[in-house]
């Protein structure tokens, strides 16, 4: 007898429909951003400000656009694919209002300048306990659907869902590890060098398994429903899962190659990385070889368009992102715009434009309805397929640009472009051509919110009655349609595992989803473990360097300002050892320096030159004047104005408690000098505007936020002397590793 089931459509469009809000925010953002970048008019200081509004762009398309894709959809296919309503509605009903209303929290937090300041990990520590909690009982939801399922067997597409929900956990608990001082405050309990690994573990691995891993399970499940096709091979789907959730977790260090990590650590993830590129094109061609028998659909079905192109982005996303890996290309990548159009070629090429092909989709049919206008769908996918390839051209020639000026040498050994300036000038009207893409793909959005929106508008009234859905109890043996097996052949364990095994041990696994799951936490830990244990254990990963000390309160404030205000999103703390850096910026950066940076700032894009030797290059006031009016300065420069820096004065009435969490976490602050932290932090505030008026600069600056600002950036790169190179720099080719480079490699001491 056939059990009756009802489908919990309402909560998929709530997801789907707030997806597509989110959407517009996010975009809208990053359109505006794209603008600020290269018209610093455009920024309106403190709270809307490219260095703020950054992160926000950035979470808003992850995790609010692309996180509700994912939960609408899992939530949507699951059920089908399951036979099953989900586990508890009231759970659901949690879980989709918990999410909007963290992303609220989220974007006011990251306008005020309450931020972490890691890559993708910005909000501050409350919120990252609320996110825990939204996810745990997302997760619960879903296992518990598991439970109820009348499918035994479980299709790819859950397996995909299944590595995002257990890898986002294990991400989100690692790296979120941290020691409060306020409410809002807290410093990372990793320092340094530790930090960037750890850092970088989440960061490659929150793209990894969360715009990858359950975009893989949306298209194995939408993209053969809008072919009308199956997948193309299910021993493909196996070898492309679990190669993927095995060989992802290790590659992240590639994203910090030539800096202060051990060789060994940046070998490892670049040697992933490359093998890494093999089961993505598995899972690429399966997406399209899906599509066999189907191709003459694409000349008339939208749907299909943005799929096929979505598919195809992640092929070649996946193809560019093992090649930059590679120690010798990311020495030409890293820091540059190039990356910044790689990265875009994934979150829009892929995740966008499958969440578009979905949408078009699912939406009539969650309400009952057809698509409002497939010429209008197929007028988004063309505008957003020119405004997506002129983006990423543009910043790949923006990215070689700026390696080739940074790094050009003058015949006698000279720089050839000495001030970084120059190398900012000569690619803005690249900025000008991206700002132009991004306007078409976010004019792409708005027609693809017209025809959602009038699409809806001609649901039939009853589009929310939930309808009834005949399906078969458990069926135990899904070899043919509908076959249950007999159930004396199941009266002895023996012949239940022979019968299992007759189908594959695959089968036999798709059917027990615990040790299924266990397989997948097991797959993850090899190679976090592997890479992790080395780095907190063994101290000569990291060598101290005896004339690092502890930041000073003041400068511990200062410090604090900077990432408030998002300086790390345009400028590096991290000289790698290239001649063309070293004759720019100085001695290269050792691992020792870093021991008391939480969290550290090596960044992942120059805007802006490196800071990590800029203290004592200029005066005081040359600070304070470059944050007043940047072009005052650095003529052309395109940074914002920082004037509410001058008159906002600095609170002293945390500083105990942030010396006080730092020394929880091992920096060596005496109890004296917590204690009178608020008094050493006006004497050196007093110094140094006492100093910036000697140099005839503004006056009564001794509590304002600029001068611990200053005290910071004054601090940085001089706990360390070098002596400068005994060879002209002429005597070494200009690609040469300062570090190669016999008799020049400055010594620290």
């Amino acid at each position: 007898m056939n059990d009756t089931v009802r489908y919990d459509d309402q909560s998929p469009r709530l997801f789907f429909l707030a997806a597509v809000v989110w959407a517009v925010v996010g975009m809208l953002v990053g359109v505006l951003i794209a603008a600020m970048l290269f018209v610093p008019a455009l920024n309106v200081a403190p709270y809307l400000t490219f260095g703020r509004l950054r992160p926000l762009h950035t979470n808003a398309v992850i995790f609010a656009f692309v996180g509700n894709i994912i939960f609408a959809g899992t939530y949507h296919s699951m059920q089908r694919l399951l036979k099953t309503r989900l586990f508890n509605d009231t759970l659901t009903r949690i879980h989709f209002w918990g999410w909007q209303l963290l992303i609220v929290a989220a974007a006011l937090a990251l306008v005020s300048g309450v931020t972490q300041g890691k890559e993708y990990a910005e909000l501050p520590w409350l919120l990252d306990i609320w996110v825990a909690l939204v996810w745990v009982i997302f997760a619960v939801n879903f296992f518990g659907t598991i439970a109820i399922r009348r499918e035994k067997h479980l299709y790819v597409a859950i397996w995909f869902y299944i590595a995002t929900i257990v890898a986002v956990a294990i991400l989100h608990i690692g790296n979120s590890m941290v020691m409060p001082y306020s409410w809002l405050g807290s410093y990372s309990a990793y320092a340094g060098v530790k930090d960037a690994l750890m850092q970088w573990w989440y960061g490659h691995n929150a793209v990894a398994f969360f715009l990858t891993t359950p975009y893989l399970g949306l298209m194995y499940y939408y993209l053969p429903k809008a072919a009308d096709r199956p997948v193309f091979s299910y021993r493909l789907s196996i070898m492309h899962f679990w190669s993927l959730v095995f060989v992802y977790i290790w590659a992240g260090p590639h994203h910090l190659h030539y800096s202060a990590i051990p060789e060994w650590a940046s070998t490892l993830g670049m040697l992933f990385s490359l093998v890494l590129w093999m089961p993505s094109w598995g899972g690429m061609v399966n997406g399209l070889f899906t599509l066999r028998g189907a191709w003459h659909k694409l000349r008339e079905d939208p749907v299909l368009k943005f799929m096929v192109v979505a598919v195809t982005y992640y092929g070649m996303a996946t193809f560019e992102g093992p090649m930059m890996s590679i120690k010798s290309v990311n020495a030409v990548s890293h820091f540059t715009d190039w990356t910044i159009g790689h990265v875009h070629a994934g979150a829009l090429g892929w995740n966008a434009f499958l969440s578009f092909g979905i949408l078009y989709w699912v939406v009539p049919r969650l309400w009952k309805t057809d698509l409002h206008s497939k010429k209008l769908a197929t007028t988004h996918f063309w505008i957003a397929t020119v405004g997506l390839i002129t983006y990423q051209v543009s910043m790949w020639v923006a990215g070689i640009t700026q390696w080739g000026m940074w790094r050009a040498f003058e015949a006698d050994g000279r720089l050839v472009y000495p001030d970084f300036i120059e190398t900012v000038i000569a690619i803005v009207p690249l900025y000008w051509v991206r700002l132009v893409a991004a306007i078409l793909f976010f004019a792409g959005l708005l027609l693809c919110v017209w025809n959602l929106v009038a699409t809806i508008r001609r649901a039939p009234a009853d589009y929310a009655v939930e309808a009834e859905v005949n399906v078969p109890p458990l069926v135990r043996d899904t070899s043919a349609p509908g076959a249950v097996t007999p159930a004396d052949t199941y009266d002895h364990a023996f012949f239940r595992l022979q019968h299992a095994l007759r189908h594959g041990v695959h089968r036999m696994l798709e059917g027990v989803p615990v040790p299924f799951t266990v397989l997948v936490v097991i797959a993850l830990a090899v190679g976090s473990l592997v890479e992790a244990i080395p780095m907190f254990f063994d101290k000569e990963n990291v060598k101290e360097i005896a004339s690092v000390k502890p930041y000073t309160p003041l400068e511990v404030v200062g410090r604090d300002i900077y990432i408030r205000e998002g300086c790390y999103n345009c400028h590096s703390q991290l000289v790698r050892p290239f001649r063309f850096e070293t004759e720019r910026y100085g001695e290269y950066s050792k691992a020792g320096e870093y021991v008391y940076d939480r969290p550290f700032q090596w960044g992942s894009k120059r805007t802006g030159p490196d800071l990590h030797r800029v203290g004592g290059k200029y005066p005081s006031l040359w600070h304070v004047r470059h944050m007043r009016q940047p072009d005052s300065t650095t003529p052309g420069s395109i940074m914002p104005q920082y004037a509410h820096l001058l008159t906002s004065r600095y609170d002293t009435s945390l500083i105990g408690s942030k010396l006080g969490a730092l020394r929880t976490l091992g920096v060596p602050y005496s109890d004296g000098e917590i204690e009178t932290a608020a008094a050493a932090m006006e004497s050196q505030a007093r110094t140094i505007a006492a100093d910036v008026e000697a140099q005839k600069g503004p006056t009564g600056l001794a509590d304002r936020e600029i001068v611990a600002l200053t005290a910071y950036l004054q601090r940085l790169g001089t706990d360390i002397k070098w002596k400068k190179p005994a060879v002209a720099p002429a005597a070494a080719a200009p690609g040469t590793p300062a570090g190669a480079m016999a008799g020049q490699a400055p010594q620290a001491r």
